[in-house]
């Protein structure tokens, strides 16, 4: 069953959909609504399960809010939209990119991963142990989310070579992706433009300015 996701808005004209990462929402976004609603339609939503999104029934998983994602689109009647991704939210954005590419019109990854491989082992090793304790301990909703970066995402390199939608990818220098990995998403997308900027993973809020420069420059040419 849909359910409604709670979202924020500013400006007009192409709309710029942003998705944030686990456990976060929309306001992590503050500096990107700010900047990029003064040429686009700003839509900052609230994931399922985070922020003032219900958290419904249906299973806490990256295809499922994909597909809430599409149900949100229809909701709203955006036909195509950019969609700029962080974290868990890129790889919302790619599952959705690769099953939905007519609506796509740009795509930003901003510290996505493949797999949980991709993320470094000083950051994953205690997400595996805190996800085991949870479900042990019955955390449900701390095991939900921490659930999601132990068993999700699962893409292949060959499965970014069927993209066909002008990509780009960004990452901080000392991000929680490894660089490897990150440079290995660019490679496999077709023409995908990549940028490694100062800082951690969360470049977006920390170093906005650079950020938002970079994004921008890629969605205006």
């Amino acid at each position: 069953m849909n359910i409604q996701l709670h979202y924020t808005e500013k400006g007009t004209g192409t709309p710029l959909i942003l998705l944030h990462g686990n456990g976060e929402d929309s306001s992590y976004f503050v500096h990107q609504i700010e900047y990029f609603s003064a040429s686009y339609r700003v839509i900052a939503v609230d994931t399922r399960g985070h922020g003032a999104s219900p958290r419904g029934d249906a299973p806490f998983s990256i295809p499922q809010f994909a597909e809430d994602l599409k149900s949100f689109m229809d909701r709203l009647n955006i036909e195509k939209a950019h969609i700029l991704g962080f974290s868990d939210g890129g790889n919302i954005a790619l599952t959705f990119a690769l099953k939905y590419p007519e609506r796509v019109d740009k795509l930003i990854l901003n510290g996505a991963n493949l797999n949980p491989k991709g993320v470094k082992a000083s950051v994953q090793i205690p997400v595996v142990i805190g996800y085991y304790i949870s479900k042990i301990l019955g955390g449900k909703k701390k095991a939900e989310l921490l659930g999601l970066m132990v068993n999700e995402p699962n893409f292949t390199p060959e499965d970014l070579k069927k993209l066909q939608i002008p990509t780009f990818v960004i990452a901080g220098k000392k991000d929680m992706i490894k660089d490897s990995h990150t440079r290995l998403i660019a490679d496999s997308i077709k023409g995908a433009q990549l940028a490694i900027i100062e800082g951690d993973h969360f470049i977006a809020n920390k170093n906005a300015a650079e950020f938002n420069s970079s994004v921008g420059n890629f969605l205006d040419n």
